[in-house]
This record gives C-alpha cells, structure tokens and sequence, in this order.
C-alpha cells in the first residue's frame, strides 16, 4: 500500500508522509463541511428539496475533490461554491424567476463549456500568463478574506451602522470560545506540535460543548433520497428561454473563482514553478467535471475551496490529502450530525456565527501574508493592480472582483507605462471580459 500510495502521489518528491496528508485533509474537511448545512438552506429557497441538496452536495463534494486529488495531484477541494448558489437562488430564480430546473440547466450548459475549454488547455495558459505581481496580489488578497471571514465567523469583527465593520463584544461567550481556540492554535503552531489546526478545531468545539455554544446532535442520521433532484435539470428549458447572459456569468465566476484560488492557494503552498502553476490544466478539469457532476445530482457550481489553505497549512503537499477529505465528505451523509457539531452556526445578539472553525480560519489567512514580499512595490505598474487585488476581495468578499480589478488596472497601467507589449494578450482578453461584465451589469 505505502509503495502504491508513493508512486500515485509521489509523497518523497514532495516532503510529506500520509500522516500529514490524512491530517491535512480532515482539517479542510472540517473547515469547509458547513457547506452540507448552508448548501441545502440556500438552494432550498427554490423549492429544491433539501434532504437530496444534501445528498447532492456531499456526493459532488466528494467526486470533485477526489478528480483534483488524482487528476493534479493538489490537496485542493471542491465543493458548491458560496456566492454562486446566492445567485443561482436569488438571482436566476428569484429575481429573475426562472424554476430551479431551467437554472440547473443553464449551469449545466456552462460547466460543458468549462469541460471543452479545459480540454482545449486554455486555462493553464491562463494560469501560466498571469503577471507575478497579480498571482501574489490574489494570494494575499484571499489571505485577508479568510481572515476577515474568520474574524466574522467567530464574531470578533461586526458590521455596524455608518461604517464597514468594527469590533465585536469581546467578552460575550462564543467569542471568548474563538479567542481561546485563537490562542491554542497559534500557541500549537508556534511549539510545532503535530496536527495543530486540527487539534485546535477539535479543541475548540469540546470546549464550547460544556457552556451550550457548541451543540452535540447524535452521531448518525438516515441518509435522504437523492431522487428529487437527480436528473431533474432542464437543459431545453434553458435554451429555449435563451439564458445566454446567465451561463456566461455561471461560467464566469466558476473559471475565475478556480483561477484565483488555485494561484492564492499554489503561491501560499509554494506549488508555483518559476512563475507557473503546473498540472492547471488537470486541476481546471477536476473543477469543471465537478460542475458537470454536481448539477446532474442536483447542486449549483462546484469550484476549488479556499480553506484548503487550512489543510496545507497542516502539512498538506498532495493529492493524498483530497482523497481523506472526499473520503470524510462520504462519512458526513451518515454522520452528518457530527459534521453539523463541527461546522454548525451559532445565532448569538442576532450574529450568526461559527466559532469553532473561526479560529482556523484567521491563523491560515495571517499565514497567506508572506506573499506580500514577492511584491515590487517599487514599480507602481505592478503595485496598484497587485494592491487592488488585495484589498478588493475581503472589502466586497468575492475573488472574482479582486481578479478583475486586478486585470483591469494592470492592462491600463502598463499601457500607459508604454509597456504594453509585455502584457500577454490572454491578459487584454480577460480584462476586456471583465469590463463587458460590468458593462452588462
């Protein structure tokens, strides 16, 4: 087994051992399994029945990220992204009022077409044209939006009437539960104890059991049927309403959400060569068959996780790593209670929070800053768009803006420097995407 495991991960070539890739992955497993929970509530909105969105999600859950383990050989996770059920729900069919079935039809459409460009290799080109300064601006930029998602989570950090967020109620109980979580994570790190995210996840949510913060639901739950939305997309429905706008913002936000977290995540693992990412390509096409594979089990877009970093911030270097996390996204549809006592929301003064992955959450994001380094501050063609990245994604909470005021204002700025020819074509491509998107708007 060790030598099978060797060859199809290659574990030595990397510096790791199972042991850090099995604990790597159940500490992504664990910052990212709120999913199961939200994924249901969100596209339950629709009328989709919620047991099988479940269903759905984990099962798809599990395929993507065990295609990314294996195709690229990256402890990079997928799932059903935040953001695009928000739109597939309230946007698609809500405000639009499309049924849930011509939505799913319409991602479908879009993940075939992020299928045949996939194929096609051009988003490894993609990958490998963008400048040094927007691939370390992006990793920084989903550093400080961990961050600002943990602080958030674990209720350090609130929105307030007239300004953008301000400090929290320090002394209320789930909060003193992440500062004490905080504190024991970074304290592990600091004395290099082995596993100590993963001890300070698990740390976290036994302590907050005693106080009521931290709930315990059981052990196992009956699995729901899959059967109400398996299958049940509209494919003609979506061509004969004629959702050209809709697939397009699908496919959008799928490739440049992958795009932006697997630079963000390969620049903070140290996976970028000279500037490149390698096997891209294969890691697009584990997110783009996730899609593909999602919606026929009835979830919206599957994309690459940004807590994966929580994952390589354990000692995560492989796709071994993807296989324990898709393995324990398998055990969630039985023991989904336990799943929910991990990643479960707290509702605290009207705050919805989740403080035992919080604490997770901020370390990873203060760990992404070391990029800022690989920054030339000195050149400000290089250091607005690399700034605008950074402070973009946590400000409106999307990769995707951070990314396109990145490119934007680099096109822009290099033309006007008179170095308009270095700038890969892909680029001026890209960037004029972006602003038709907003165009459109």
């Amino acid at each position: 087994m060790k030598g099978f495991l060797e060859r199809t991960f290659r574990l030595a070539e990397n510096d790791t051992t199972v042991r850090r890739e099995l604990l790597g992955g159940a500490t992504t497993f664990m910052t990212m399994s709120y999913i199961i929970f939200v994924q249901p509530a969100v596209l339950g909105a629709t009328g989709m029945d919620r047991g099988a969105v479940m269903v759905a999600t984990c099962l798809a859950s599990a395929l993507a990220t065990l295609l990314t383990g294996l195709l690229a050989n990256y402890p990079i996770a997928q799932a059903p992204a935040m953001g695009h059920n928000i739109f597939f729900a309230v946007v698609v069919c809500g405000t639009m009022g499309y049924t849930w079935q011509v939505a799913l039809g319409a991602n479908f459409i879009s993940g075939l077409v992020f299928v045949a460009l996939a194929l096609a290799g051009v988003w490894g080109k993609m990958v490998a044209a963008v400048p040094d300064a927007l691939k370390y601006g992006i990793a920084v930029g989903i550093g400080l939006l961990i961050a600002l998602i943990g602080l958030e989570y674990g209720g350090l950090v609130v929105a307030r009437p007239g300004v953008l967020v301000s400090l929290g109620d320090i002394t209320s109980p789930p909060v003193l539960l992440v500062l004490f979580g905080l504190a024991l994570t970074a304290v592990l790190l600091v004395l290099r104890f082995p596993g100590a995210i993963l001890v300070g996840i698990l740390a976290t949510a036994l302590a907050g059991l005693p106080f009521g913060i931290v709930k315990f639901h059981g052990l196992m739950a009956p699995v729901p049927s899959l059967a109400p939305t398996f299958l049940k997309l509209d494919i003609a429905g979506a061509l004969h309403t004629g959702l050209l706008a809709v697939v397009f913002v699908f496919l959008l936000l799928d490739v440049f959400d992958a795009i932006g977290t697997l630079i963000g995540v390969g620049g903070s693992g140290g996976f970028l060569k000279n500037g490149r990412l390698p096997r891209a390509d294969q890691a697009m096409l584990a997110d783009a068959a996730g899609t593909v594979g999602g919606v026929l089990l009835g979830t919206s877009t599957v994309s690459s996780y940004i807590e994966s970093v929580t994952g390589i911030a354990q000692g995560a270097r492989t796709g071994l790593a993807n296989v324990a996390t898709s393995a324990l996204f398998l055990c969630a549809l039985f023991f989904s209670p336990l799943a929910e006592m991990i990643s479960g929301e707290v509702d605290y003064g009207g705050l919805v929070l989740r403080p035992v992955i919080a604490p997770a959450l901020i370390v990873v994001g203060s760990m992404m800053m070391k990029c800022v380094k690989f920054i030339d501050w000195d050149d400000i063609s290089e250091a607005v768009p690399a700034f605008l990245s950074v402070i973009i994604m946590p400000l409106t909470l999307s990769i995707t803006e951070g990314i396109s005021f990145g490119f934007i204002s680099y096109v822009i700025l290099k033309l006007a420097a008179g170095k308009g020819r270095r700038v890969h074509w892909l680029i001026y491509l890209v960037a004029g995407l972006f602003v038709l998107r907003y165009v459109l708007k």
